[in-house]
């Protein structure tokens, strides 16, 4: 190598050391690996080493990890319960997802990569930050499960996960944790969920400054806008998205069920074919401050939980009861309109750490600015 590349090479890990900024909202106060030196893994072995073991870790990314092909491939039997098309989804029959639930789709021969249906196993108080834009995990997600807490996501793309299979694997995937944060990542051609909330309670969790770019060859739709976006289905989960981007979508963007109450606040729906929001029964939703752009709907009809969508300034006063200012109205350009503004689960947010918020108008040039990995 020559002394001008590892005069480069130091400099990259000299300045890529640890985490910028800090946590807003429900995981303020996470510190990830806190101050643990960092370490550098060169190999898709001693990343899955490092994220899995028990030790506080500061894990710098300054290269990519491909992991496709690296668990060899999966094949079988699934199902098209969305056509046949050149463009649609197949489904991988997954716990017997095909045969219980969609018995007449017509049935397919499915060949996938099997290292994207697990995602790595990330443990108790770690950081992982990529370095620059040089940090890309392909083919394989993140996994932060089974009693983790204290975990930081941040400038880190998770890219390429078997995006023609449904349940062909998921980028991060949160279930039985507390205090994660998610921030500056870029998640793209993604199988199934591109962040996911399992049914067990997971607790506090912020999303913030982050890509969710839907743009696929594969889509549930079949039209190349991408179905599975963000799913919040967990046990008293308590989840901050801030200052998101979340582009071509169809649905699911994010669904939110269970006994799950999101605080979204200055984020930026741009290009969707179907719906954003999709609020089950058990879904609490305060929307403020919020850009939907060429959005058909903003929420599935009906809404079976509950919903404030900031309708007007008068109504947006009520919020100074709850979280101690008024809500931002939300803008919309091109877009169906949220107008619900239940106000019985407002309470929920007493106590709690809350992220602030800015006006609509100034939303879409900061979130073109600081979102996705790259932009720290």
């Amino acid at each position: 190598m020559k002394i001008t590349a590892i005069f480069a090479a130091l400099a990259m890990r000299a300045a890529a050391v640890g985490v910028s900024g800090a946590a807003e909202g429900f995981a303020k106060g996470v510190t990830g690996g806190g101050s643990a030196a960092p370490v550098y893994p060169s190999t898709t072995d001693e990343l899955v080493s490092y994220l899995g073991d028990s030790s506080p870790r500061v894990i710098v990314l300054t290269k990519t990890f491909d992991f496709r092909g690296t668990e060899g491939t999966g094949s079988g039997t699934g199902c098209a319960p969305w056509g046949t098309g050149s463009g649609c989804q197949v489904a991988i029959n997954q716990n017997n997802w095909c045969t219980e639930y969609q018995p007449n789709a017509p049935k397919v021969s499915v060949n996938y990569d099997k290292a994207g249906s697990l995602g790595i196993t990330v443990k108790s108080n770690k950081s992982i930050v990529g370095s620059g834009n040089a940090g890309v995990i392909k083919g394989k997600g993140l996994r932060i499960v089974s009693g983790a807490n204290n975990v930081i996501i941040q400038n880190v793309a998770i890219t390429d996960i078997n995006p023609k299979y449904v349940w062909g694997g998921d980028a991060i995937t949160v279930n039985d944790a507390d205090m994660v944060w998610i921030d500056h990542v870029t998640t793209a051609r993604i199988g199934r969920q591109h962040i996911v909330l399992g049914t067990k309670a997971s607790k506090r969790v912020t999303i913030s400054n982050s890509f969710i770019d839907g743009t696929s060859d594969y889509s549930a739709t079949c039209d190349g806008y991408h179905y599975w976006g963000i799913y919040l289905f967990g046990s008293s989960d308590l989840v901050t998205m801030k200052g998101n981007y979340i582009y071509h979508t169809s649905g699911r963007a994010p669904k939110v069920q269970g006994n799950t109450l999101l605080h979204a606040v200055n984020n930026y729906w741009y290009q969707n074919s179907g719906h954003a929001f999709e609020i089950g029964q058990g879904g609490y939703v305060l929307a403020e401050g919020n850009v939907f752009q060429n959005i058909v709907a903003a929420a599935e009809s009906p809404i079976s939980g509950q919903l404030f969508s900031s309708p007007d300034t008068n109504t947006n006063a009520v919020c100074s009861n709850y979280i101690g200012r008024a809500c931002q109205l939300n803008g919309y350009g091109s877009s169906g309109a949220l107008s619900q503004a239940d106000t019985a689960f407002l309470t929920n947010f007493g106590g709690k750490n809350i992220a602030s918020a800015s006006a609509y108008t100034s939303v879409v040039a900061s979130v073109n600015a600081n979102a996705g990995q790259g932009k720290l």
